[in-house]
């Protein structure tokens, strides 16, 4: 599994088109992030910060849970880290969910969400909370299809008000199990 180091860097790459970062060793992660959905200062060269390594912690203690491959877990975990710090401020898209709760929950970084509409469920896990809309991204490989032209894919980042989410940290939790004789 990845570690962060400082030695890291995030630039955009014009030819690419998107935001990538460079792990040192001629490694480099392309993000999912293109120039339309990133903030300005993205455009130039910035170090992996202590923000970047606290979230990257964050999110690996949940990502850790999931069902994916050691890959698929660290390409999610470094997809979070660039939304979280990189993602241009966005408006709730919450009419493509149904709304779950009465907007109590209030979710905390790194919680495992639910979204439902018409066509099923998709889980989630939050980057950044706001007051009452949270930045989440996809942690499902599949596409989830949020109407009949648009889906979301595996690490893309939407802003979901917190009425639409019910949170599932509790389907991930390993317990242990005494065994007795």
């Amino acid at each position: 599994m990845l570690k962060p180091n400082d030695m890291w860097t995030w630039y955009y790459d014009d030819g690419e088109g998107y935001l990538m970062l460079d792990l040192g060793q001629d490694m480099v992660f392309k993000t999912n992030l293109s120039q339309k959905l990133i903030v300005e200062c993205a455009q130039g060269v910035n170090e992996f910060s202590v923000d970047d390594a606290s979230a990257f912690q964050t999110y690996k203690e949940q990502v850790g849970l999931l069902a994916l491959s050691q890959p698929r877990q660290a390409e999610l975990l470094l997809y979070c880290v660039a939304a979280k710090r990189f993602h241009k401020p966005v408006q709730p898209k919450s009419w493509f969910f149904d709304r779950r709760s009465d907007g109590s929950y209030v979710p905390q970084e790194g919680d495992l969400v639910s979204l439902a509409n018409g066509y099923g469920e998709n889980q989630c896990i939050v980057l950044e909370v706001g007051d009452n809309a949270s930045l989440c991204a996809s942690i499902s490989l599949d596409e989830f299809p949020l109407n009949g032209s648009k889906t979301l894919k595996f690490g893309e980042a939407i802003k979901v008000m917190h009425d639409r989410m019910v949170c599932i940290n509790h389907e991930f939790l390993v317990q242990p199990i005494a065994m007795v004789g």
